[in-house]
């Protein structure tokens, strides 16, 4: 079984998204244009961030432009809130979203200064419906490991292309986020604030590092 550090550590990519895509796409051309856009996802990611020569601050800066870019950081962090998204207040999404994106941010960029040559090869892509597909992929470690299976999901209006959620080995990362998140809220009384207040220590923490 997957380690809950192997799982939360592959592709750092957390969690993810929902987006409506309106426009329809022929079916080769969805699964195409996904496969090309998680290679060129991870190739960009592994060029960017896992350099041991670039200062941890940079590669801090570059991870979150690719993360906005990629990533629709509202939807996603929305989604995770799940049912508490609706008791918080507006000052408490603005700053819960912002806490979120930097707790994804450095998180992963750290995890990515552990990189030791993994390779990510994608296997083949599935057209869904409504302009989503999934594209399989594997996550190739040396030494002789076991590959980890990756799966994931995307969509796209015809012209950009977002990931909805990447499942490691069966497990969905963005439905884990979720649950953790309102495990710490109920431990807090049902409070998004109990929530922010945690992600706070838990973000300083990280930044000092």
């Amino acid at each position: 079984m997957l380690k809950r550090r192997e799982f939360v550590a592959v592709w750092g990519a957390a969690a993810l998204l929902i987006i409506s895509a309106t426009a329809p796409v022929p079916a080769g051309e969805l699964e195409d244009g996904s496969s090309a856009f998680v290679t060129s996802l991870a190739e960009k990611a592994i060029g960017s961030l896992a350099s041991k020569e670039t200062e941890r601050n940079e590669r801090i800066a570059r991870f979150r432009t690719m993360f906005n870019e990629s990533f629709a950081v509202r939807s996603i962090g929305k989604f995770v809130l799940g049912r508490y998204w609706k008791k918080a207040s507006e000052e408490e999404r603005k700053e819960y979203l912002s806490l979120f994106e930097d707790l994804m941010v450095v998180s992963y960029v750290d995890r990515f200064a552990q990189y030791a040559g993994e390779a990510l090869k994608v296997n083949k892509a599935r057209g869904e419906h409504k302009g989503t597909a999934t594209v399989f992929s594997t996550i190739e470690r040396p030494g002789g490991a076991k590959a980890i299976r990756v799966d994931w999901r995307v969509g796209t209006n015809g012209t950009i292309y977002k990931i909805l959620d990447v499942v490691v080995e069966g497990t969905s990362m963005s439905n884990t986020l979720r649950s953790d998140f309102s495990s710490i809220v109920r431990r807090n009384g049902g409070k998004v604030a109990g929530l922010i207040e945690e992600l706070r220590t838990k973000t300083a923490a990280l930044k000092a590092e």
